[in-house]
């Protein structure tokens, strides 16, 4: 399977009259459809960085940067935003939803921008996804209304709602107590569980082991990259473990 996201010897240097800071260094990674990643390290390593150059909201300093098959390098200001409606759902530790206005409208906003969708169109979508997240009934009201963990279900709603290529969620339980957490975790569980990819930055070690991948960055470099999840027992292992256990 070919990659969704691909970075060879990815940097970001940070220029000023005194000095030149190296955020990245020569990153190489690949995220493929339907992973759920984790990237994680401490503070100042790197990952708010990789993030937003991910989520095109930010761009290189070098190397490649190939996301669904565009190599977004090459693309200027425009056209990485024509992409970035496309292809990149954002979930924020802050939730970021406009204050004046509704559930619904805050999800239906990144819709707004996407010319070819007709009235109609954008508010099945809408709908579609306020019931993944189980807010549907709340869709008229506001986000001062909601609770924290309402707000980011919303939030989840809003990056999910136009279907694209990767959800990219910095620090979703930062603002969260350990109940609405899990619930949002879950919410990004359920969500990896009907296909969607997901690469997420958190300290949080509970939120490294729900992903299935962990990237460990450090001083701007991947010092780790390993999978989380167990191998699926296959019929002929337990077959053979059958065997050696009756040999046994």
């Amino acid at each position: 399977m070919s990659a969704l996201i691909s970075l060879k010897k990815l940097k970001k240097v940070f220029s000023t009259e005194e000095v030149d800071t190296h955020a990245l260094s020569d990153i190489d990674l690949e995220i493929k459809s339907g992973e759920y990643v984790c990237i994680s390290g401490p503070s100042g390593c790197g990952k708010s960085t990789l993030l937003s150059i991910l989520g095109l909201l930010d761009t290189p300093s070098g190397g490649s940067f190939i996301l669904n098959g565009t190599d977004v390098c090459e693309l200027d200001a425009k056209q990485r935003a024509d992409v970035r409606k496309k292809e990149v759902g954002f979930v924020f530790q802050s939730f970021n939803l406009i204050s004046d206005l509704t559930v619904e409208e805050n999800v239906e906003l990144p819709l707004t921008y996407r010319k070819e969708l007709s009235k109609a169109e954008r508010e099945s979508m809408v709908a579609n996804a306020l019931e993944k997240v189980d807010m549907a009934h709340r869709r008229k009201h506001y986000p001062s209304q909601l609770s924290g963990g309402q707000q980011q279900r919303v939030a989840v709603a809003r990056a999910v709602v136009g279907n694209p290529s990767i959800i990219l969620a910095d620090e979703p339980t930062g603002n969260l107590d350990s109940k609405n957490a899990e619930q949002v975790m879950s919410l990004l569980d359920q969500l990896h569980g009907e296909g969607a990819t997901i690469c997420m930055v958190t300290h949080d070690p509970r939120g490294v082991k729900r992903a299935k991948r962990s990237v460990e960055i450090f001083d701007g470099r991947v010092v780790a990259d390993s999978s989380l999840s167990r191998p699926k027992k296959t019929e002929q292992s337990e077959k053979e473990l059958a065997t050696e256990a009756t040999v046994a």
